[in-house]
């Protein structure tokens, strides 16, 4: 079994997991504090796919966490990243907001209503009827179809507003078709990660999340060591209710820090 400390890079996700809104969870700093004076690596996993990783980092900036867009994969990157696995510079139409859309025109993607070789559903909060029908037309025609992440809400202050899974289904009504879908919980986010952090092994990564059916079900499908925190969503039974296996479970990202930190000295004093 993988052991804590052999982990070099872990993919984190934010809310529930490092922070609850705009606060920091116990122990979250020192958790990336220490990752760094350890010569370990992090990487923040979103599927938020209507924000760009400037966005990330200056949150976690704003909540004392220092970083940069080195540290920042949202599903949108990951989405452009496996586009461009498949298909360099490809036709797009894209239904996703303006940060988005510069992201993939940054990398070289065609967006256009025209013949597209790709149709891709973003969390998209400039969404119109006139982009969903031209999608759905576009998907009936033959246009291979992605879709960034498969969540059907995303939470908002005030309570929860649709999101890119709700569209999906109103896209499979009309058309009978489903998507690929590249975010958590599947493993081409992973794979986008392992390409954005092509320095380690894949017995190095770790995921760390606080839902099961999402984050831990992400680590079991892309076979990689996954760690439940349970400061936020999920619970210990939630583990059995969705029949999803954690590598680890620990109360929060401090633990897992004081559980590092603990390996490292041990390790150190054995080596001596």
């Amino acid at each position: 079994m993988q052991t804590l400390g052999e982990i070099r890079c872990f993919l984190l996700d934010m809310d529930g997991t490092i922070n609850l809104g705009q606060k920091l969870l116990p122990g979250a700093k020192e958790f990336i504090d220490y990752l760094k004076e350890s010569d370990r690596d992090f990487l923040f996993l979103t599927n938020n796919s209507s924000k760009d990783s400037t966005h990330y980092v200056e949150k976690m900036c704003n909540l004392g966490i220092e970083c940069d867009a080195k540290n920042v994969l949202t599903s949108g990157d990951a989405t452009i990243s496996y586009l461009n696995s498949l298909k360099s510079k490809a036709r797009v139409f894209l239904m996703g907001t303006p940060e988005l859309e510069r992201e993939f025109q940054k990398f070289g993607f065609i967006l256009t209503d025209e013949n597209p070789d790709y149709v891709v559903l973003g969390f998209d909060m400039t969404l119109t009827y006139e982009k969903l029908v031209k999608g759905c037309d576009f998907i009936r025609n033959g246009a291979a179809y992605i879709a960034t992440h498969p969540d059907f809400n995303c939470p908002v202050e005030n309570g929860y507003i649709p999101d890119t899974g709700s569209m999906m289904e109103l896209i499979k009504a009309s058309t009978g078709k489903v998507p690929f879908v590249v975010g958590k919980p599947n493993k081409e986010i992973i794979q986008s990660a392992f390409r954005k952090m092509k320095q380690y092994k894949l017995n190095e990564f770790a995921v760390v999340g606080d839902r099961v059916y999402t984050d831990i079900k992400t680590g079991e499908n892309a076979g990689i060591t996954s760690i439940l925190v349970l400061s936020g969503e999920s619970t210990v039974e939630d583990l059995d209710k969705y029949g999803v296996k954690a590598t680890f479970v620990f109360d929060g990202i401090g633990d897992i820090y004081k559980s590092l930190k603990k390996y490292d000295e041990e390790h150190k004093n054995i080596s001596s």
